[in-house]
């Protein structure tokens, strides 16, 4: 007897009544009409099954923390890494594993099971470090988290910032991180993804550099991530997120170097809702937009996905966890109003987060875990039209969260009962 049966299913790549079938926390067939014995079954009514929604950059040790000790007043990126800065020595470990716990439950409730979060490792005590390391452990039953270690004051700029960032490293953070737009110079920025990568290759570990998150267009270090990447032989294992100052480049240049990250296997993450609310911050009008060149470098076949990056924190007031609302704003800013560009934007919320996070077992067929989301909604276009809601969702086969139809009752002569 089957652990669990999912019957009438529709996929986002367009298969209708379809039937998943479930053991032991994995699936064991996607198929037409599928009828077997199970000790659950679930009629799906014809809605969209997807895999699990990923979030590839976010700030977990920042989360939740929105007014402490003062809220943003200039809306820049500069006065949130001043802010953040101001909190740091008021943060207790408690505080910070709680407020990680209590998102880790909204983004379960929103779908979202796979969380790569930057940690900052400025700071030689590494309290968010430790903070998350445990937050990590204790959500390891119900959502994947991936660590980077985030030298969020430059490796270089700070004193003993490349020591830190190892020691993260050794307590058993995943990933390592960078920031070479926020050295103190252009060269010393270079320098510092060329010894961070170095670092990587040394470890057999992945990399996820901030790169170029600025409106200034001579921010070039994506140019060299990509040479970085192909010299030392870590193509497909390195990320570069935010990527904004190409929203200011000119075009020439870009084509030039669209191809070369394309070439070098670098994936990238831009994070709409941040992105567009931090960038252009010094112009009057027209006003940049600062989100990077998603289509262009889809187009050139690059990964790109798209990350929540912060919610309620010193950079960001707003936010709930939902991936779809980050996918709904990258649509209107990436002007992805096609049928495909559309499902573009699904795809960056789920099936290229997971690639760029590397997860393994990721999908929805026969040998992959059974981790899925059962949303209110025919296909990826309509879910992102409405943010559907989450019918349901399970990790491994066991179901972690469930919410009731979303549904108007009207009273208007002459019209239906129910909106559609």
């Amino acid at each position: 007897m089957l652990d669990l049966l999912i019957t009438h299913a529709t996929l986002p790549d367009g298969r209708a009544d379809m039937s998943v079938a479930v053991q032991d926390g994995r699936i064991t067939e996607v198929s037409a009409g599928l009828s077997a014995p199970a000790h659950d079954t679930v009629h799906a009514q014809g809605q969209l099954l997807t895999p699990p929604f990923c979030d590839p950059h976010f700030h977990m040790d920042a989360t939740l923390s929105y007014g402490l000790p003062r809220v943003n007043q200039s809306g820049t990126l500069l006065e949130g890494i001043a802010l953040w800065g101001e909190l740091k020595p008021l943060l207790t470990e408690e505080a910070l594993v709680e407020r990680a716990l209590a998102y880790g439950d909204w983004a379960v409730a929103k779908g979202l099971l796979a969380i790569r979060s930057h940690v900052d490792t400025s700071d030689p005590s590494l309290l968010p470090v430790r903070a998350m390391l445990e937050a990590k452990k204790r959500m390891a039953p119900y959502l994947d988290v991936q660590l980077v270690a985030f030298p969020q004051d430059g490796v270089l700029r700070s004193h003993g910032g490349l020591n830190n960032l190892i020691r993260a490293l050794d307590m058993g953070v995943d990933v390592v991180g960078g920031i070479p737009h926020f050295e103190r110079t252009q060269s010393e920025g270079t320098a510092s993804v060329k010894l961070l990568c170095e670092l990587a290759a040394e470890l057999g570990l992945p990399v996820d550099m901030h790169c170029d998150e600025s409106d200034d267009p001579l921010s070039r270090h994506i140019e060299t991530l990509a040479f970085e990447t192909q010299r030392l032989g870590l193509q497909g294992r390195v990320n570069g997120s935010h990527l904004t100052s190409m929203h200011s480049m000119d075009n020439y240049y870009v084509s030039k170097l669209i191809p070369l990250i394309a070439e070098s296997g670098v994936s990238a993450v831009a994070n709409p809702l941040i992105n567009i609310t931090l960038q252009g911050r010094h112009d009057t009008y027209p006003k940049r937009r600062g989100m990077t060149r998603v289509p262009e470098l889809m187009a050139a076949g690059v990964t790109v996905a798209f990350g929540h990056d912060c919610v309620m924190d010193p950079w960001y007031s707003l936010g709930s966890g939902d991936m779809l609302e980050v996918a709904h704003m990258g649509l209107h800013v990436a002007q992805m109003t096609s049928q495909a560009g559309m499902r573009q934007c699904f795809e960056a919320v789920t099936t290229n987060a997971a690639k760029v996070m590397g997860l393994q077992g990721y999908g929805i067929e026969a040998g992959c875990d059974a981790s899925f989301v059962l949303l209110q909604a025919r296909d990826p276009i309509e879910a992102i039209r409405l943010r559907a809601t989450r019918l349901k969702v399970w990790r491994q086969g066991r179901l972690l969260s469930e919410m009731a139809p979303a549904t108007a009752r009207l009273s208007l002569p002459g019209r239906p009962a129910v909106a559609p």
